[in-house]
């Protein structure tokens, strides 16, 4: 009997791996996508326009940096009791179905992470920058998506401070590939303009944003000092949507799944249409607008049905000198989650806005229905230089980001843990 062949010395590695889950390595997790970053774009300056922070995994941490003591007590005492990591926060647990019982991973990574330096996140962020081969990440925070609803102002006002100095003095400091979008507490204006001159110096904060899941009029007169203010700065203002299932409109929904789907369109469609008819492009030209989550279908019916509109109605509309969808080929918009069903509408969909100079690549890892920048590569209509731009260079323009390499190579990261599969 012939005795089996002695294995290679330089033969790869194979463990086991552990069925992944919520505590798995990030590097684990994203192992494919290493690979894919390897063999697609491990040249591509990418930038990750939408991930998440995950801060209601640190929840304490932040409600610790509220500034009014009331509030910072009674949040902490919600904490340690009833409420846990939703202490003042309006989400409502057992209305949100993402998980689908624990099925599919959602909401930030709980990896451990002893014997590294550093805060836990920010560790695991490095992680997943370095999987997926990215640049720099641009981080919004995930729990405090609803609180354009909470019936309290001033809720939104000290948790929006606080996580603003979370975010800023824990968070981005210890990697400059990490950036932030301050978190505008936009029912309260006068607050809002006070926190885009506080951190308007400030190298980690390269945008502003606004929830969209609110019912606030952003043609309001109110803001017209804010837009100026962001305007002048020469950083963006994005809107990021989301869900909120008690909304009316969405009453008659009966399944998770139809709320999600419309929800992240429908707030995004409003402040848009708002934006547009009430003439903002022209009264604000050179304030930078991005329209973050909302995926990418809703665009050329928006653009279409506007114009028809317009074009039977234009006295409604006296402040515009184009058409809505030209304005609207001016805005930037992020690919998560991008529709791919159908090639062709997909490829139809992109040229309607121009995507090669005004679409931004977002993951918006970790959520469930994430997307690797293989997303964009893998695409067949888009060309060379059109993949490049979204991934990256688009981005850079926007946010005023140098396009120097950041990251270290993917062959690297994957030598880093061999064996991975």
């Amino acid at each position: 009997m012939s005795s089996l062949p002695t294995p290679r010395s330089d033969a790869p590695r194979i463990r086991e791996l552990a069925e992944i889950g919520g505590r798995s390595d990030t590097r684990d997790v994203l192992a494919h996508a290493t690979k894919q970053a390897r063999d697609d774009y491990d040249d591509y300056f990418i930038v990750d326009i939408d991930a998440h922070v995950s801060e209601d995994h640190f929840w304490g941490e932040v409600l610790d940096l509220i500034d009014n003591d009331v509030w910072r007590d009674l949040g902490m005492s919600q904490y340690a009791g009833f409420a846990g990591n939703n202490a003042l926060l309006n989400i409502q647990p057992g209305m949100s179905h993402q998980s689908v019982g624990g099925r599919i991973g959602h909401q930030g990574r709980k990896e451990p992470v002893e014997g590294t330096e550093g805060h836990p996140f920010v560790t695991a962020a490095r992680r997943g920058m370095d999987a997926m081969g990215l640049d720099y990440q641009v981080v919004f925070p995930s729990a405090m998506l609803l609180l354009g609803m909470h019936p309290q102002d001033e809720v939104e006002v000290v948790l929006g401070r606080a996580f603003n100095r979370w975010l800023t003095e824990v968070i981005l400091p210890p990697n400059p590939r990490l950036k932030g979008m301050l978190y505008l507490p936009y029912n309260t204006p006068e607050v809002c303009e006070e926190l885009v001159e506080k951190y308007a110096d400030n190298d980690g904060i390269i945008g502003y944003t606004v929830c969209s899941t609110r019912n606030n009029p952003v043609h309001s007169d109110v803001y017209t000092r804010l837009y100026k203010l962001i305007e002048d700065s020469g950083k963006p203002l994005a809107f990021h949507s989301g869900y909120h299932w008690g909304d009316p409109s969405f009453a008659q929904l009966n399944r998770f799944l139809s709320m999600h789907a419309l929800s992240f369109t429908h707030y995004n469609q409003i402040h848009v249409t708002n934006w547009i008819i009430n003439a903002m492009p022209e009264r604000f030209p050179k304030l930078k607008m991005v329209w973050v989550e909302s995926g990418l279908a809703w665009i050329p019916f928006l653009m279409q049905r506007l114009d028809h509109e317009v074009l039977m109605r234009p006295s409604e509309a006296p402040g515009l000198k184009r058409l809505p969808s030209e304005y609207m080929k001016e805005m930037w918009y992020t690919t998560q989650p991008m529709e791919r069903t159908n090639m062709e509408l997909l490829e139809a969909t992109m040229k309607s806005f121009n995507a090669e100079t005004q679409l931004l690549y977002s993951s918006d890892w970790p959520h469930w229905d994430w997307d690797a920048p293989s997303t964009i590569t893998r695409l067949p209509f888009l060309s060379e230089q059109a993949k490049r731009n979204i991934l990256g260079l688009n981005a850079a323009r926007v946010f005023n980001l140098p396009t120097d390499r950041k990251k270290p190579s993917a062959e690297h990261v994957l030598q880093e843990r061999p064996g991975i599969s």
